[in-house]
């Protein structure tokens, strides 16, 4: 491992608003977090989720944006959250944290009703295993125990095989679409949240790639 992963992983023990359970603490199903994350965050306002966060590019624009939520970055690569961390430190953010976890105990660390939205941004499609796409029915029958009634699911990905599958999920399921772009530079400008542009999006645009976008309720 280098020493610049090293230096971020114990700086990260450092920032009180990166929670890094354990193994075992992933895999408790009456984990010490579930129900507790208003606490956490000193107050009762809706909190948010983004997916597979990375660097945490969503959960810092939309915390910025939205200071009367809650948002909280999920994702199991420390080098890679420690970004976003930095930059809620640097910048006193008080409305973000992140939780480093693997994304399949998610359900292990959030009560029921406590998660008023979800942003999945850029994940694995998993070409070759459908069951560990992160809008597969595993996932969401996951998302269900924790989100509000008629909170909304978003995917934001360069991956039209995703994006097609996730519209069928929804079709087979009866959820409720409510929008979907297969290229948002072109078919939807003006929404400024979809104009968030994370590590992974401004490298698959630079290659032409289009960016796509579907909003959904289970």
């Amino acid at each position: 491992m280098g020493k610049d992963k090293l230096r971020k992983f114990e700086e990260n023990k450092l920032f009180k608003h990166i929670y890094q359970p354990s193994s075992a603490e992933m895999r408790n199903l009456d984990s010490e977090y579930k129900g507790c994350w208003n606490a956490k965050f000193g107050n009762d306002n809706p909190i948010v989720l983004e997916l597979g966060c990375g660097k945490g590019e969503y959960t810092l624009a939309l915390s910025r944006k939205y200071p009367e939520k809650n948002f909280i970055g999920v994702d199991i690569k420390g080098a890679r959250i420690w970004r976003g961390a930095k930059t809620v430190a640097e910048e006193n953010i008080p409305n973000a944290a992140f939780l480093r976890i693997r994304i399949e105990f998610i359900d292990n660390f959030f009560a029921q009703d406590e998660i008023d939205e979800i942003w999945i941004t850029f994940p694995d499609p998993q070409i070759n295993k459908p069951r560990k796409r992160l809008t597969s029915p595993l996932f969401l029958d996951r998302y269900r125990k924790f989100l509000t009634d008629g909170g909304a699911v978003h995917l934001k990905t360069d991956s039209r095989l995703l994006h097609n599958y996730t519209l069928n999920v929804i079709k087979e399921n009866c959820f409720t679409l409510i929008s979907s772009y297969t290229d948002i530079s072109v078919q939807n400008p003006e929404d400024e949240l979809l104009n968030v542009k994370t590590f992974y999006e401004s490298h698959y645009a630079a290659k032409g790639i289009p960016i796509t976008y579907i909003k959904f309720r289970m």
